[in-house]
């Protein structure tokens, strides 16, 4: 049985016009051990906007009917020249209804499933079934949409913790529906969490969760205060979805203040291992360090696949296992406005969730 609908794709050609539109698409039966599902709902998250629309100019970019045209800076159409002339379908991840399956996914049909398609920005999307997985009855596409990225990312920081012998936490951004899960996390496993914000709202709003730690980095005593909060929680390690700028030097730098009180000096720093992790590229500047944390230190990289390869099956399904379990509480996210493929093509869409405004999650509803 063949089934019709619209399949959003972004291109980015080699003289940087970049461009995103609706097409006309008619999915083939899923293969084996995989599901066809009609899409319900799918999140807009941070990972699915460097594909969608990178570091293009938005603001001056041509609005049609199905049809975003923008440019892409010169440096940056020349780093994902890979991708040049490919019209690639977006969406990571999703929540719809199963009305195909492939072999060995039969027991999948007809239900409601939370998946990471990839091409979750359509009115179909194909997902690989070991990748997904059925949710109750009495849970709404948009309660499952957002089941998969940022609650398996949480629960990957405290993983990724515990995996590399460290014992606290120092998130950044973190007033995000992602950060905002971290903070349920730790309060209901005991992790000493220090958590940095960008304005007194955002503070109000994760001590109303319960977190002990959050310090506003705007405020002129926020390095001091950091280093207090750090040298009390032991939190060694970081997770930084900005990227780009000086907060990932200035956490390393917190944690060697923190780890040098008390401490005979060393011209090499102290011996306490202290790493930041970047996952996301909030500030898409270069990210600047002041070395003035010693040598025992790590910055690297951090992405979802990876890590869960890395972690092996039973930890996923432990996180898995748990996500299901708690995802209208623990895991529950808010959207400030939901759309269809149509809408999220506007120019007042693209403009408010391209802003990557905490509190400001837009929902896909084909």
């Amino acid at each position: 049985m063949a089934f019709t609908g619209k399949q959003l794709t972004t291109q980015l050609d080699a003289d940087g016009t970049l461009t995103l539109q609706l097409n006309d698409k008619t999915w083939d039966d899923p293969k084996t051990g995989q599901v066809l599902i009609k899409v319900e709902a799918s999140p807009i998250n941070p990972s699915d906007l460097g594909l969608l629309f990178a570091s293009a100019d938005t603001e001056n970019a041509v609005y049609s009917p199905g049809k975003v045209v923008a440019k892409m800076p010169d440096n940056a159409t020349r780093a994902m020249k890979a991708r040049h002339g490919m019209a690639m379908p977006a969406g990571n991840e999703a929540a719809g209804t199963v009305v195909a399956a492939g072999a060995g996914a039969e027991h999948l049909m007809g239900k409601r499933i939370a998946c990471v398609p990839g091409t979750a920005y359509g009115s179909y999307a194909i997902a690989e079934a070991q990748m997904a997985f059925a949710v109750d009855d009495s849970v709404t596409a948009e309660q499952a949409a957002s089941s998969f990225v940022n609650p398996m990312t949480a629960l990957g920081f405290t993983e990724t913790m515990k995996l590399e012998g460290f014992t606290g936490i120092v998130h950044a951004a973190a007033a995000s529906n992602l950060g905002q899960m971290l903070v349920k996390i730790c309060l209901e496993d005991n992790i000493p969490l220090v958590n940095i914000v960008r304005s007194d709202e955002q503070v109000k709003l994760l001590k109303d969760l319960g977190a002990t730690h959050v310090l506003n980095m705007t405020d002129a005593d926020f390095m001091p205060r950091l280093i207090d909060a750090i040298a009390e929680t032991k939190a060694m390690i970081g997770f930084d979805p900005i990227g780009g700028g000086t907060l990932a030097g200035q956490i390393l730098t917190a944690m060697e203040a923190a780890a040098s009180r008390g401490a005979a000096f060393s011209r090499y720093g102290s011996s306490e291992p202290k790493k930041v992790y970047i996952y996301g590229a909030l500030d898409l500047g270069p990210t600047i360090l002041n070395r003035a944390f010693g040598l025992t230190w790590d910055l690297a990289g951090w992405l979802l696949t990876p890590f869960m390869m890395k972690a092996g099956m039973e930890v996923v399904g432990r996180m898995r296992a748990r996500v299901m379990k708690d995802l209208t509480t623990t895991f529950a996210s808010h959207y400030a406005r939901k759309g269809n493929l149509e809408d999220m093509l506007t120019k007042d869409a693209v403009s408010m969730y391209n802003a990557r405004r905490t509190g400001e999650k837009y929902l896909v509803t084909p």
